[in-house]
């Protein structure tokens, strides 16, 4: 039987989307017009249409998004994988607040699928630690959520 599209986020994913997490991002590599996955953190869900992330606003991803603005943000939650599509824009070139130049990111949800594998759940959920000074990294992952909610 195949999955039920819906047209934006549901409840859970909307929760598991007010905090920093680890996600996967596929957009449509400027060059070689292929697939090109990006794993990020700094994500938002700014309401149940509309998702904000943050990169370095030299990066490929928005080299790739300036050229081709369809994306799937993959998300590990709820016991389950989903499959968000949209289409993205540069909404902020650099982000205020933050001392990094940073892009903010706005992808318009088009469709949510939960694509896991029939008759499995997610277990665990993905983990990650930051490598460098864990003070740091913390200031800084705040500085960014507070922006992008402010956005």
């Amino acid at each position: 039987m195949a999955n039920q599209v819906e047209p934006k986020l549901i409840k859970a994913l909307y929760d598991e989307l007010q905090h920093e997490r680890f996600v996967t991002l596929a957009t449509i590599d400027h060059e070689s017009g292929g697939p090109n996955v990006s794993a990020i953190s700094w994500v938002l869900a700014k309401n149940e249409e509309t998702i904000y992330f943050a990169v370095d606003n030299r990066s490929r991803i928005v080299q790739n998004i300036n050229q081709n603005n369809k994306v799937v943000i993959n998300v590990i939650a709820n016991e389950s994988t989903y499959s968000i599509g949209g289409e993205a824009t540069v909404k902020v070139e650099k982000m205020d607040g933050v001392p990094l130049k940073l892009a903010l990111i706005e992808i318009s949800i088009k469709e949510v699928r939960d694509v896991m594998f029939y008759g499995s759940k997610i277990t665990t959920e993905p983990q990650y630690d930051k490598t460098y000074d864990k003070e740091a990294a913390a200031r800084l992952d705040k500085q960014v959520m507070d922006a992008m909610k402010k956005a």
